[in-house]
């Protein structure tokens, strides 16, 4: 994903679809240097990872 797409995600008050390993996520904050997104998972918010920013996919981008 890129890096400004992913910043307006993570400051959007719309909810958007974003999966990681093909399960929906919350992008929380984005680093570009290190081209980095903290997310938590939809159905397991305690769960927090910092992924690649590649590896964020959106869905139902129109």
């Amino acid at each position: 994903m890129d890096p400004e797409r992913a910043k307006q995600i993570a400051k959007s008050p719309i909810m958007a679809n974003v999966t990681f390993e093909h399960k929906p996520v919350y992008i929380e904050s984005v680093n570009e240097a290190q081209m980095t997104a903290d997310i938590h998972y939809l159905d397991r918010p305690q769960v927090r990872k910092q992924i690649p920013l590649g590896r964020l996919v959106e869905h139902n981008v129109f």
